[in-house]
């Protein structure tokens, strides 16, 4: 696409100013950085630049015709025409702009400055001038000149001062030529105070006529209540009608802050990439992950991004993990056997597994039925050692979910077992197993869930993630029992926890050589 000429004379800049890309593009108007970084290493690599053609170009005349002439007949921006023709990129198209119509890059409006050299003068300093120039007799533009200010801002002033402050040595003088009555002076300065209002009007007419059209505002809106993002739009809009100055003084908005905005404009698709990975993460996981997992899945990625932009962008994209809280099973029947005293008093803390178990039982409501989830939780990593699902809430459900995690401990191993005062943990079966294992008996005080917190906290992220938000109209109940079972062995290989250093409890295991 460059000749050999045009990169050559690149690399040759990017050396010479110390390899500021920025400076290279801006110079010359092309190419990417990558691409000019490629180019240096190739020139670095093999001490030139090759010749002759390496590959087809990727666009062929007719496309690049198409593109310009789109661009020159819609007057639209470089973005605005890259998704209309849904090709090249923007500095692609500038390159074909500048060179097939260059002149309609030189009609493009002037990049917004927010400081430039101004010629400032106090009251006093303007009304020593005007007096030169009317008690001297000396020609406007060598006052002009002389101080080094336009001709028509000494008029102006020299408007102003005979009106309303003028000296006795000026009045005298236009007492003196029948020229500048002071009826004259007062009855102009009021006609442009009047011109200058009936202005003002016509820009705040046309300003809310724009803002309606465009930020899709109510009638009686106010001007000075939008957004700075909603002004710049506004403003934008109207610069090829009105001066930036006056706009600014009718939105009421500083100049920097409407420089802030269009610099912030023309950026807007700075995090596009970043948005489609997030979407990727958010909905690989089925909605189950929030902001933090999602930095965190993105870090492992190697996408290292703060965890703010990942916050803004998933809120502003309408990501949220968020679910509903419902009524809870409940599994108490009443005092069918003594119950047994807390003996975790609210310590889910555990250093080494298999020594504090956490149980309950929970309720799934989809149209074709209820399903019950009987899960053992082990407290050091969160691990959920056995479950059981089924649809009633019988004593067989927890009674086979115990022999399973009680076939996983080794001779040594004996955790407390801790539960609430349900009925399926106060049977005889449950007792007689529990026995037999060697395995410590505690039981929450009735209507305390805080006392089997971290049970519940479990029941809470899986409903969330995997059983609220979702349509259950039309799945059958065994294939309701294969999502969750699917979902557990995921949250315990793959689910990560930032309390186990962003690691899945299988992973974390793994790493501690416990597997």
């Amino acid at each position: 696409m460059y000749s050999w000429e045009d990169r050559i004379k690149a690399v040759t800049l990017y050396i010479e100013s110390k390899f500021s890309e920025n400076q290279v593009i801006k110079s010359l108007g092309y190419p990417s950085p990558n691409t000019l970084r490629s180019w240096y290493r190739e020139y670095v690599t093999a001490g030139s630049l090759h010749s002759e053609s390496r590959r087809k170009p990727h666009y062929s005349s007719a496309q690049k015709e198409a593109a310009v002439s789109y661009f020159a007949n819609h007057h639209t921006s470089f973005a605005q025409t890259c998704r209309a023709m849904g090709y090249p990129n923007r500095l692609l198209l500038r390159t074909w702009v500048q060179e097939l119509r260059p002149d309609l890059l030189q009609r493009k409006q002037k990049p917004c400055k927010t400081k430039r050299a101004l010629v400032r003068y106090s009251q006093d300093e303007k009304r020593a001038i005007v007096e030169e120039w009317v008690v001297s007799k000396i020609p406007i533009y060598q006052i002009a000149a002389k101080y080094g200010v336009s001709r028509a801002a000494i008029s102006a002033w020299k408007r102003q001062i005979l009106g309303k402050e003028a000296s006795p040595s000026m009045k005298k003088k236009a007492e003196a030529n029948p020229q500048f009555p002071e009826t004259k002076a007062e009855m102009e300065a009021e006609i442009a105070q009047l011109k200058a209002e009936i202005h003002r009007l016509r820009i705040e007419r046309d300003a809310l006529q724009v803002a309606a059209e465009l930020l899709k505002k109510a009638e009686g809106i106010s001007l000075e209540k939008l957004k700075n993002r909603e002004k710049a739009k506004v403003i934008d809009a109207l610069r090829n009608q009105y001066r930036l100055k006056e706009l600014l003084g009718v939105f009421h908005i500083a100049k920097s802050s409407y420089c802030y905005q269009e610099k912030r404009q023309q950026n807007r698709n700075k995090y596009e990439t970043l948005r489609q990975k997030i979407q990727e993460c958010f909905h690989a996981v089925k909605g189950c992950y929030g902001y933090r997992r999602i930095h965190h899945t993105l870090k492992r990625d190697g996408i290292h991004v703060s965890e703010k932009v990942v916050r803004r962008l998933m809120r502003e994209d309408g990501l949220s993990a968020h679910g509903i809280r419902r009524r809870k099973f409940n599994s108490y029947v009443g005092e069918v056997s003594p119950a047994v005293p807390n003996l975790l008093q609210r310590d889910f803390h555990a250093l080494t597994p298999n020594s504090k178990w956490l149980t309950d039982i929970t309720e799934f409501a989809i149209p074709a039925g209820k399903v019950y989830l009987s899960p053992i939780i082990d407290c050091f990593d969160g691990l959920v050692v056995s479950w059981t699902i089924g649809t009633s809430p019988s004593a067989a459900l927890a009674n086979e979910m115990l022999d399973r995690a009680i076939d996983r401990l080794k001779a040594h191993e004996h955790p407390i077992l801790h539960s609430d005062c349900g009925g399926h943990y106060r049977w005889p079966g449950w007792i007689e197993r529990t026995t037999r294992a060697g395995l410590p008996r505690s039981m929450s005080k009735k209507g305390y869930s805080p006392d089997n917190a971290a049970c519940e906290g479990f029941f809470g992220r899986l409903k969330n993630e995997m059983f609220y938000r979702r349509d259950w109209a039309h799945v059958s109940i065994e294939d309701f029992i294969a999502s969750l079972d699917t979902y557990i062995r995921w949250y315990n290989t793959a689910r990560i926890k930032e309390s186990l250093g962003w690691m899945s409890p299988v992973e974390y295991r793994a790493s501690l050589g416990l597997l």
